[in-house]
């Protein structure tokens, strides 16, 4: 007897939010129905979503940057189904794959100046491995990371986190880890100064409010690495894979770092996958015997699925010329919400490159705004951009995300596959819902006094 996964889908489809409530996370539940993303989708092509009752969504979050070529690509799922379907010798284990050796070599093919990959799961288990690597390729315990950043969860990239929020009750965090702000050469040269610092580790654009740093910053950042003996780690989990208009983010600056991590949209969404890319000599310093070989590994990192998602999602991001598509949309993007920074008050700042894109708002000018403005801050700091994320999704149908805790830019992440006619339904959203939040008394701060009202404090929809 098989099982009917679409049956049960169906079957138990309505009951989502009591299962989740019931048997997972009941204040994730809790979150999405307080701000009304409890919205029952059902089916997702592309960068669209539907619900249950056939409404069409434009994803602009996409999974926290998993669906960089969309959901449901059907190169990546022909290519899965074909995998299932030639009963491989998956995972031996004992034995090296042949779809990994592959998948390396393609990835290499970007980054000439590095060597050799190391897969793995996901993004933070791809910062683990680098934390380990640069300990036993240096000999040197100190990491350096910077404020606002985002490394993942688990206990060795939480140590790297500069959001307090996420830190806070898990202590104590891994030591000899040290923070200093972005862009700040002079606390990098001082941190470093010891030369006692294994890796300095670092997100080219930060997710957290998609902060861009200035031209000199990374490639400074890496002649500091190179004086003191320190590698640098490049974190292009959410920023690679053509995500800003290049491969790598990187790329912008034309540097060569020591390692790059990569997950997300490797995975095509489907089977996870990260990978770390690395020098030569920094693997020979930890597989450095043959009784060091399995030092360090994963048991499912190399498997066939994971692999083959891999190349297909390479295969697509080539074929489609996502990359140059990427930075000709986001371009157009940009230019549009520039003009609606000029337009509107309470817009404070645009950034992004390629489809990374941070739309900050901030304290208006005008008296009965400003009022506004401040009690919802009073209440809780952040809280404004949920009145423009929420009619977004209720009024327009665009799916978005707050970029950080206490956080006042509205990030745009969406598929690179996104068409003009999605751009022309983007700005035209944004147009009308940051329109009306400038009218006082309106619907916007309605619902702003309605979420205080509700005591809705500290809750966000937040990225990662």
């Amino acid at each position: 007897m098989s099982l009917d996964i679409n049956e049960l889908f169906a079957e138990r489809e309505s009951q989502r939010y009591t299962l989740h409530a019931r048997y997972l996370n009941e204040q994730m539940v809790r979150v999405l129905k307080t701000i009304g993303f409890d919205k029952r989708y059902t089916r997702a092509v592309g960068q669209y979503l539907y619900d249950s009752d056939g409404e069409r969504y434009l994803d602009l979050l996409s999974g926290w940057g998993v669906f960089g070529i969309g959901r449901n690509h059907p190169t990546v799922r022909d290519t899965l189904k074909k995998t299932l379907d030639s009963d491989f010798p998956n995972l031996i284990q004992m034995d090296v794959s042949p779809l990994a050796g592959v998948l390396a070599e393609r990835l290499l093919g970007y980054t000439p100046y590095l060597d050799k990959v190391l897969f793995t799961n996901s993004g933070t288990e791809t910062v683990e491995a680098a934390l380990k690597f640069s300990r036993a390729a240096t000999g040197r315990a100190g990491i350096v990371y910077c404020s606002h950043a985002f490394h993942g969860l688990t206990y060795g990239s939480l140590s790297l986190n500069g959001d307090q929020n996420f830190r806070a009750g898990f202590g104590p965090l891994l030591p000899e880890c040290f923070e200093i702000p972005f862009g700040d050469l002079e606390a990098l040269e001082k941190a470093l100064a010891a030369d006692k610092i294994a890796a300095f580790i670092v997100e080219p654009i930060q997710g957290k409010g998609v902060t861009i740093p200035d031209d000199d910053y990374l490639r400074g950042a890496l002649e500091l690495c190179r004086k003191h003996g320190t590698l640098f780690i490049a974190d292009e989990i959410q920023t690679g894979l053509g995500r800003t208009g290049r491969f790598l983010a990187v790329d912008h600056w034309d540097i060569e770092p020591d390692m790059v991590l990569l997950a997300k949209s490797l995975s095509g969404g489907h089977v996870p996958v990260g990978a770390v890319l690395a020098r030569k000599w920094i693997f020979d310093k930890v597989f450095n015997r043959m009784d060091r070989a399995v030092v360090h590994g994963s048991s499912f990192a190399k498997n066939d699925l994971a692999m083959a998602a891999g190349l297909a999602t390479l295969e697509v991001i080539e074929s489609e010329k996502l990359v140059e598509k990427a930075a000709q949309t986001g371009a157009r993007l940009l230019n549009a919400f520039e003009q609606m920074a000029q337009r509107h008050e309470l817009v404070k700042a645009v950034r992004g490159k390629g489809l990374m894109i941070g739309v900050e708002f901030g304290s208006p000018q005008s008296l009965t705004l400003k009022a506004s403005w401040n009690f919802l801050e009073t209440a809780s700091s952040g809280l404004f951009c949920q009145l423009i994320v929420i009619p977004l999704l209720n009024d327009h149908k665009i799916l978005t995300q707050v970029a950080g805790h206490r956080n006042h830019t509205i990030k745009l992440l969406p598929p690179l596959t996104i068409t003009d006619a999605d751009c022309d339904w983007i700005e035209q959203a944004f147009e009308a819902v940051i329109t009306d939040a400038h009218r006082v008394p309106g619907a916007v701060w309605t619902l702003g006094k309605t979420l205080v009202d509700n005591a809705f404090r500290g809750t966000r929809a937040t990225d990662r």
